[in-house]
């Protein structure tokens, strides 16, 4: 058997998804519609203006996985790993960074991942930028933050078993993340309202998490259910990626598990949508509601080049850290 058939029926036994968090799709599509929930004219307008940039570098932060050592870490947080003997986890961690440093050290919640708290460095991070009216630096934060609150709405980003390895379910990421809203956001909903000001993102986005993580057992249970009902050749087809045939979930396997969350995924993604708008919100509130009238131009020439860098890195290195097994 030559090499390139051996590596075509490798592929044929891959379920393959686009290699981001949320997929490609979702998480523009949630930096983009964040926009729309600025409540004031002129934070709206400034957005709106830089409404292609915002939407294009939602998955930035997933391409530094590729360039830059411990960027992984900031994507998730596996709160189970504090559980205690079944415990409610939230009640061995602390919300603030020192307190929860103090109480499990630092290589270990480096080690299980820093979600919540990089979110809330990220508001801090772009209402300096909004003070010091640095246009690079607001779109980057503005672009990341939307990337790391989406993360953050992912039940299995969340928790040890990412990937479904710890219960026969390997792949179960890409699928929830990527396979169903690639067959089903048409349908989505994504008119959720003026975003709100914020009085701890910390606290929210602690809230966020916790909400996340008690859906994992349904997002688990619902698709072990289902393998288990279905034959495989139901759960699985064929589709033809360019020149490759990669295997996938089905589209009606697809719509059943969709069905049985109960539009889960549409929730999310509102909630994603409405978070990220109110976070921006609250950074230009906290900045002293600075006026952006004079940064509607485009980002410097070393941004520009910072970026090319970050792509072409992220195109040819391995990731550093946690791959979900997409």
């Amino acid at each position: 058997m030559s090499l390139i058939v051996k590596i075509s029926l490798l592929l044929l036994l891959i379920p393959s998804y686009s290699n981001s968090n949320w997929g490609f799709f979702s998480h523009k599509k949630i930096n983009r519609m964040a926009v729309f929930t600025i409540p004031d004219d002129e934070l709206f307008h400034f957005y709106k203006h830089h409404i292609d940039f915002i939407t294009d570098h939602a998955v930035d932060p997933d391409k530094r996985r590729y360039a830059v050592e411990g960027e992984a870490e900031k994507h998730y947080i596996d709160i189970d790993y504090y559980a205690k003997k079944g415990e409610n986890p939230f009640l061995n961690m602390p919300r603030k960074w020192n307190d929860a440093v103090n109480k499990h050290t630092e290589d270990t919640l480096r080690a299980y991942g820093i979600s919540p708290w990089h979110i809330n460095n990220m508001v801090s991070r772009l209402t300096q930028a909004f003070r010091d009216k640095n246009l690079d630096r607001i779109l980057r934060y503005s672009a990341d933050l939307g990337h790391y609150v989406g993360d953050a709405h992912v039940p299995l980003h969340t928790t040890l078993n990412y990937n479904g390895h710890l219960t026969n379910q390997k792949g179960i990421h890409g699928f929830w993340e990527s396979r169903v809203p690639e067959l089903l956001s048409d349908d989505y909903d994504y008119l959720v309202g003026k975003a709100q000001y914020v009085k701890s993102p910390l606290n929210k986005i602690w809230d966020v998490i916790e909400h996340s993580f008690m859906a994992v057992d349904s997002v688990l249970t619902f698709e072990s259910q289902l393998t288990k009902e279905w034959p495989e050749d139901r759960k699985y087809n064929f589709e033809n990626r360019g020149r490759v045939t990669m295997k996938v979930y089905s589209k009606d396997f697809t719509e059943e598990y969709a069905l049985r969350l109960n539009g889960m995924h549409n929730r999310r993604m509102r909630e994603s949508i409405l978070t990220v708008g109110s976070l921006w919100y609250t950074a230009w509130i906290n900045a002293g509601q600075p006026s952006l009238d004079d940064l509607m131009k485009s980002i410097s020439e070393s941004y520009k080049k910072e970026i090319e860098s970050t792509n072409k890195k992220s195109s040819t290195n391995k990731i550093f850290g946690r791959d979900h097994g997409r």
